[in-house]
């Protein structure tokens, strides 16, 4: 039987994880993350892409998990504008 192999990202704060696995054809994101010990409960996506659990893999696809955003993008822009309006 043919073999996939990918990679599942995980960044944190000052750290990335990652895992290199090899798992078979039409093997799925929920798969991967299970073999790699990851949670099943943040978002994620491949290649920048998110897509959902049960989407399939294919060979060399990167998993990546996402983490919540540690500020509001749009919150920072406002600030940023009212320190340049002084």
């Amino acid at each position: 039987m043919a073999r996939l192999r990918i990679e599942v990202v995980r960044a944190h704060a000052e750290r990335l994880e990652a895992v290199a696995l090899e798992l078979a054809q039409g093997a799925t994101v929920r798969m991967a993350l299970q073999a790699a010990g990851m949670p099943l409960d943040q978002p994620v996506g491949i290649y920048g892409r998110r897509v959902a659990l049960d989407a399939r893999l294919a060979e060399g696809d990167r998993v990546e998990i996402y983490r919540p955003l540690s500020a509001d993008p749009k919150e920072v822009r406002r600030r940023r504008t009212l320190r340049a309006r002084r």
